[in-house]
């Protein structure tokens, strides 16, 4: 079977925090071969409820601002949808067409368009940085702007236009909060404490900063932060999703364009290139996260077989004794029988018993083939 046949993300597994879109994002996942751990770290409240929406919507047609940004497509679309649903609909589109309207990147141009009204300037990158300086060099002292916000205030964002002297009036169009079911969330935590996730998708700096609270109200937001900085990647949508996870010092990868597919692609070359490929015993042997490629053929492997297995391969060719097998096996004890036989396990997951050989009294080692032995292997 080759990499096309059982797909480029077969053998890894991938955490979701998303809960908009989770299940476009989880199929995108699962169509390349990844299993999921899906913990949605928040939950949206519907736009017809949020009474702090309507305050903010009678408030700009009452008192028109002089500049509307919108942030986001589906937030937009929601705002008009809500207004109309409030019979406020016609006032907030004529209210909008005498304002200097900012959209930012082509999508949030798209919803601007569908409800009948033509933006004043949209920025090619997608980025509010860029609207950000455009709204500084033109001046904004004295100036009311309202920003369309997207599930929490942007950072700095705000700040910096107050402190040139704007009046800024938040939009929260949705909003996010704590997911009510709070369990898948919590084995998303323990997936990643335990590395039985390869990788965590982020699509929102929200769903981050909601992952690390639940974490810190289990005591477990130190281990959860290292585990990301060293053991599990952390993709993220964009730069703004990457915030949260940066401020913690970890390490994040990002796509060119921000959209789900091209982050998809993303883990689809950053997990491979982590996978570690050996020659072994006439074979090619490539570890993924939970599953093992022998001469390009799936053998998914128990949790205790690839914990042995990662220790072998860490030492490729030399042999480990059954000492320090033993300390790697998940809840193991002290009896080292539980070694041999989670080894046996795991050459009958691997399906070439003579990947792995015995060696009396001492230990196991990876059959490394002779070519690939570097000088004073045993």
């Amino acid at each position: 079977m080759d990499q096309h046949e059982h797909g480029p993300l077969a053998g890894f597994t991938v955490g979701v925090t998303a809960a908009r879109r989770a299940d476009e994002l989880i199929a995108l996942l699962r169509r390349r071969g990844a299993a999921v751990v899906h913990g949605p770290a928040l939950r949206i409240v519907p736009l017809a409820d949020d009474t702090e929406l309507l305050a903010a919507t009678k408030e700009i047609i009452g008192n028109t601002p002089d500049v509307v940004v919108a942030t986001t497509a589906i937030g937009f679309r929601g705002w008009i949808e809500a207004a109309e649903g409030w019979g406020y609909g016609p006032e907030l589109l004529d209210t909008l067409r005498g304002v200097e309207l900012l959209a930012r990147g082509p999508k949030v141009k798209g919803a601007v368009r569908a409800a009948g009204l033509t933006e004043s300037w949209s920025p090619s990158s997608e980025s509010m940085a860029e609207v950000l300086d455009r709204l500084l060099a033109e001046g904004v002292d004295g100036r009311r702007i309202a920003l369309q916000l997207h599930g929490e205030p942007l950072p700095g964002f705000v700040e910096a236009l107050t402190a040139a002297g704007a009046t800024v009036l938040g939009v929260p169009v949705y909003r996010w909060m704590p997911p009510e079911d709070l369990g898948p969330l919590d084995r998303l935590i323990d997936a990643i404490l335990s590395g039985a996730v390869d990788a965590v998708a982020f699509t929102s700096a929200p769903a981050a900063a909601s992952l690390f609270a639940r974490a810190g109200d289990r005591g477990v937001r130190d281990r959860v932060v290292e585990a990301l900085r060293h053991e599990v990647l952390a993709v993220c949508v964009g730069p703004v999703t990457a915030l949260p996870l940066q401020a913690e010092a970890i390490p994040t990868h990002q796509p060119e364009r921000f959209r789900l597919g091209p982050l998809v692609q993303l883990l689809c070359t950053e997990l491979p290139a982590r996978s570690l490929a050996l020659p072994v015993a006439g074979h090619r042997v490539e570890i993924r996260g939970h599953a093992v490629l022998v001469d390009g053929e799936l053998r998914p492997v128990p949790p205790a077989g690839m914990a042995l297995l990662g220790l072998l391969a860490r030492r490729p060719g030399w042999v480990v004794s059954r000492a320090d097998l033993l300390r790697a096996l998940p809840g193991s004890g002290r009896d080292e029988h539980a070694v041999e036989t989670a080894m046996a396990r795991l050459r009958a997951s691997l399906g070439a018993p003579k990947l792995i050989q015995t060696v009396v009294k001492r230990g196991y080692r990876l059959s490394l083939d002779p070519l690939a032995d570097e000088p004073g292997t045993p």
